[in-house]
């Protein structure tokens, strides 16, 4: 076993689950190494709520353009009335709002790190699109990139900005942000400055980066990532017939993982994870522990925010030693549950996006 001294310069509280001295944290057999080149969680280290800046993966579509803030506008046009450039500046004198919100890439596997929480900073969207007036028969806000790439598309090559969409309606949502600072900072090149979208309970494809033009759309927007790309292919049972579905990846699935495990200083393994879920807040949380009965866990009331993942813990005072299998399931207030990875809305889903079945972690005592 590693000290906990030994993992890391400084020992951050893991929700409620804080470690006490002479405690011991114990690997589990799964744990992924921390890649500098490729920034993301390690569930094994010690964290906090908020994820420190070196934890925070980040994502280039078309690479990681360059923006000269001091001459960048952004540009509000399409089926509005009154179209409208904004600057950097005059966005700022509007009124600002911070919300804390968990973002986590559709790409993410079941145990994996490209999930963080952070502060945000910025202004909603909606007054905003209300000022240009959004013209009846606008249905779509389509967000553009500063980041761009040549596609092939029938057999020519056209070059596009990255690009994604949201209903006018979603689009309207107060906590949708335009936002300039990121926990307390400027946004830097990585994350999209000078400018990105937030949007909360969404996978962190639909939060574009370095915005430049909102567009309203009559009609849906189908660019490489919402109708080629980030496509999620499903099938469904109809009688002796699978029928197979082709859908956009939109907001995030319910998910939990076991993180860490620490032996304390009674005997007992203390595991502590994390649950998220899109639209609906999480309700419970419940552990499994080798073949036998779920178990509900201790979630934590002390840092939780709409919105945001939330923490928990779970003492185990009965572990036998040798190898053991670790699997955690959360339930959202709508009564969904985190399936199994035998359940069929998993077997029969054919791309990586949006894997959120339960995930078994190895762990030896």
């Amino acid at each position: 076993m590693i000290s906990l001294a030994a993992m890391a310069p400084a020992f951050t509280r893991f929700a409620h689950a804080m470690a006490e001295e002479g405690e011991e944290a114990i690997p589990f057999l799964d744990a992924r190494p921390f890649n500098a080149e490729r920034p993301t969680l390690v569930w094994d280290e010690p964290a906090s709520w908020m994820t420190p800046p070196e934890r925070r993966f980040r994502v280039g579509h078309y690479g990681y353009p360059d923006v000269d803030a001091s001459k960048w506008a952004l540009e509000i046009g399409g089926r509005v009335e009154r179209p409208l450039k904004l600057s950097l500046a005059d966005l700022k004198k509007r009124r600002a709002k911070e919300q804390i919100t968990t973002i986590e890439c559709s790409g993410n596997a079941p145990t994996g790190g490209l999930v963080y929480n952070t502060k945000w900073k910025g202004t909603p969207l909606a007054p905003i699109l209300k000022e240009a007036g959004v013209k009846p028969d606008g249905i779509e806000a389509v967000f553009f990139a500063a980041d761009t790439g040549v596609e092939k598309i029938r057999g020519a090559d056209y070059k596009q900005n990255f690009a994604r969409s949201l209903a006018v309606k979603d689009a309207m949502k107060e906590n949708i942000l335009l936002c300039w600072e990121m926990n307390g900072e400027p946004l830097n090149k990585n994350h999209g400055a000078p400018l990105r979208l937030i949007v909360p309970d969404w996978y962190g494809v639909a939060w574009v980066k370095w915005l430049t033009r909102i567009e309203i759309h009559d009609r849906a927007y189908l660019g490489r990532f919402m109708g080629r790309d980030y496509v999620t292919i499903r099938g469904q049972k109809q009688g002796d017939e699978t029928i197979w579905r082709e859908t956009s990846v939109g907001k995030m699935n319910l998910k939990s993982v076991a993180a860490r495990a620490t032996k304390r200083k009674d005997g007992a393994i203390r595991i502590v994870g994390a649950a998220w879920s899109g639209d609906a807040p999480v309700q419970k949380v419940e552990l499994r522990i080798d073949e036998g009965p779920w178990t509900a866990v201790q979630v934590s009331k002390k840092e939780a925010a709409p919105h945001c993942w939330t923490f928990w813990s779970f003492d185990w005072k009965d572990a036998k030693p040798g190898e053991h299998s670790i699997t955690s399931r959360a339930t959202d207030a709508k009564g969904r549950v985190q399936p199994a990875a035998d359940d069929p809305s998993i077997t029969l889903k054919k791309t990586y996006w949006e894997a959120n079945q339960q995930a078994v972690r190895k762990i030896k005592v």
